[in-house]
């Protein structure tokens, strides 16, 4: 299981949407709140790109003792068709300064220094504290995550309806509807949403006998996965 601190690592430094929550700035449309680009430095320090004029760029210029106080919400929803597409949340806390120099072509990078963070996702509800997140590395899969499961749900919905095999006696339960659909995926396994119907719908993860480092040794084991369910 990935711990607390991985899923956050994991959400900051993948595509889901963010925003910058700013004292006083709760006028703003999000998308004016929302960083071009996010990276995450060898210390734990999460970089955001914004351009020179917007809100968090002026609020980080003006604020007191040059330390501005701020949160990161990240939003990660799923990126197939299925109920309750909101995948998690998280929030990492902390002071907001500007990088002195690091400014080209109209756009200025800022610097968050994360005291504390939370997530609440798939696997529960957690709160991470700012060592924990520095040692923390992103999971080996999710840049491909997206592409991944956007393949499994257009090309093998066959093979994930095969699934339903290894679930026992909760396979009762998605008679005689069966919607299945790839809902998560990371080194430790595949996270499907079974529906029966509308509002009647279960997830179940399958998880691999040993973690994965890379997309090669993820197909092998997708592979055993299904010939699993088909035996």
């Amino acid at each position: 299981m990935p711990s607390a601190a991985e899923r956050t690592r994991t959400l900051v430094q993948s595509t889901c949407s963010g925003v910058l929550l700013i004292p006083g700035a709760e006028g703003h449309w999000p998308e004016q709140l929302a960083p071009e680009a996010r990276a995450v430095g060898p210390d734990g320090e999460i970089f955001l790109l914004y351009a020179a004029d917007a809100p968090p760029v002026r609020a980080a210029t003006h604020a007191v003792d040059d330390e501005l106080p701020v949160v990161l919400e990240l939003t990660d929803v799923a990126p197939v068709s299925v109920p309750h597409r909101i995948r998690g949340r998280a929030w990492v806390s902390g002071w907001l300064t500007c990088l002195p120099g690091v400014a080209e072509q109209g756009r200025m990078m800022l610097r968050l220094e994360v005291g504390e963070a939370r997530v609440d996702d798939l696997w529960g509800t957690a709160g991470i504290d700012a060592e924990e997140f520095a040692a923390a590395a992103p999971d080996p899969l999710h840049a491909h995550e997206t592409e991944l499961l956007q393949h499994l749900a257009a090309a093998h919905g066959d093979r994930l309806r095969e699934l339903t095999s290894l679930l026992g006696e909760r396979s009762a339960a998605l008679v005689p509807t069966r919607d299945v659909a790839p809902l998560a995926l990371d080194r430790f396994g595949l996270r499907v949403r079974f529906s029966a119907g509308p509002g009647d719908c279960f997830d179940a993860r399958f998880d691999f006998p040993e973690p994965v480092r890379e997309v090669s040794e993820l197909r092998r084991e997708m592979h055993r996965l299904f010939e699993a369910a088909r035996a």
